[in-house]
């Protein structure tokens, strides 16, 4: 295995725009699902 220099490592670039994008889909579908947790509340243990 090859130990990469400190400008090497700094050299390296990718990824950053798929997990700024990951992210943001998971906040997204976070805040929807807390929204919709409001909007259509559900009781627990199937009591009606």
């Amino acid at each position: 295995m090859k130990q990469l220099t400190k400008e090497e490592l700094q050299a390296i670039k990718g990824g950053s725009a798929l997990a700024i994008g990951l992210s943001v889909a998971a906040v997204i579908v976070f805040l929807a699902g807390f929204i919709e947790g409001f909007v259509h509340p559900k009781t627990c243990g199937g009591e009606k």
